[in-house]
């Protein structure tokens, strides 16, 4: 089947592109929004270090659990409206969030919070396939660049916010995106046009995710996605304080840091797609991302008070492990459902490792009341990535070794 013939981007469908851009923007804006201001806080609060750590968890932990239910959800309801169903939950839980009165009630209403998010992590691809079949590269480049900046725009003004209209606001201002995300797509509802066909989300074939439980190239995939998500989720919940505690950096400063850490994804996710499968560099690349992240949490450990800036954009760098691993589940994979079944495997079983990462650099801080201990757990991580690094960079596909 020939692909679609391309025609103008807002022909008829500006609706749907402003609709996905306002829903890539808030998919990141809760995750990096908190930690920057957790001193402000902390002063009407009481949050331990695992309580915090627990925080860091959400998020992955929800993506892995509602990333599996999305698909039978939007299949029984419909793509628009379980995305409606979705914002309205992510801005009552950003709400509530900013109207929290402990720590019970940070965590629940973050618990909602990160359950919208994973849905709308999973409708995104399938209502860009829907409603712009012909421009699926230039629609998907813009709301990952969305994403990128709705991770490191939020620690920029976290701290600001705080200082002059309280943290409150500080952590509910968001929900005012998600509201307003919400418009388009009602619209969408309340005056339907001709419709494109449903595109749902896909679940993955059994036999190849039983397949992919016996690959090495799975769980080396994994492993190298896992990595990644590992060192991203925990500095969104730690850098500030590591920051603060061990090169003495005010909060805004830190604040700042975490959205240079941040930052250094977008030229990530712009190169590496193309390095890795244009010139199959996987191999360079995951040595560059292994020789950052040592370097970059070496420099924290042994001189933090010099060159900070320079440690936390190597370790953001590290980050490029993550649009490779999106790009190698394509590439090493054959067929259509091979990518689906690979795709299932690594994000769901990835982000259930990923999960722990933020709780287990809480309670080694907690257990030490120090930061060296986190930070060489977070630099041992790299060693996992240099060893599955070998495996995927072999061009071997998932289907080749399936029993006949």
């Amino acid at each position: 089947m020939s692909p679609p013939s391309p025609r103008p981007l807002w022909a008829g469908r500006t609706l749907a592109l402003a609709g996905i851009v306002l829903v890539a923007f808030n998919l990141r804006t809760a995750v990096a929004s908190l930690s920057p201001i957790l001193g402000h806080l902390e002063a009407e609060m009481p949050l331990t270090p695992a309580v915090v750590g627990f925080l860091g968890m959400l998020p992955p932990l929800c993506y892995a659990v509602f990333g599996v239910m999305t698909p039978a959800v939007a299949k029984r309801l419909g793509l628009e409206p379980t995305l409606v169903v979705a914002l309205l939950a992510l801005s009552a839980g950003l709400v509530g969030r900013g109207l929290a009165g402990s720590a019970f009630w940070l965590v629940a209403a973050s618990a909602v919070t990160f359950a919208a998010i994973g849905v709308g992590n999973v409708l995104l691809p399938p209502l860009v396939k829907r409603y712009f079949p012909d421009r699926i590269g230039l629609v998907t480049t813009i709301y990952v660049t969305a994403m990128s900046f709705s991770t490191f725009a939020p620690p920029l003004i976290a701290v600001p916010v705080a200082e002059t209209a309280g943290w409150r606001v500080s952590l509910g201002e968001w929900a005012l995106i998600a509201a307003i995300s919400l418009v388009p797509w009602i619209a969408m509802l309340v005056h339907p046009r001709a419709a494109p066909a449903e595109a749902l989300p896909e679940q993955a074939d059994p036999g190849l995710l039983r397949h992919a439980l016996r690959s090495p190239l799975a769980w080396s995939l994994m492993i190298v996605f896992a990595v990644s998500g590992f060192n991203a989720y925990a500095a969104f919940a730690w850098l500030p304080a590591i920051l603060h505690d061990v090169a003495g950096v005010a909060p805004a400063e830190a604040g700042a840091l975490l959205g240079l850490y941040a930052a250094m994804g977008l030229p990530a996710g712009l190169i590496v797609p193309l390095i890795a499968s244009r010139f199959g560099k996987v191999r360079l690349l995951v040595a560059i991302a292994v020789a950052v992240l040592a370097t970059g949490y070496l420099g924290l450990l042994l001189v933090p008070g010099s060159a900070t800036s320079l440690w936390v954009a190597l370790i953001g760098t590290g980050q490029l492990l993550f649009p490779l691993t999106l790009v190698l589940i394509n590439l090493r994979t054959r067929t259509h459902a091979g990518s689906v079944a690979l795709s299932g495997f690594v994000q769901s079983g990835g982000y259930l490792i990923v999960a722990i990462g933020p709780l287990v650099v809480g309670l080694l801080h907690e257990w030490t009341d120090g930061w060296t201990l986190p930070i060489l757990v977070l630099l041992a991580s790299a060693v996992p990535a240099a060893i599955a690094g070998r495996v995927v960079a072999r061009p071997r596909y998932l289907e080749d070794d399936r029993a006949p």
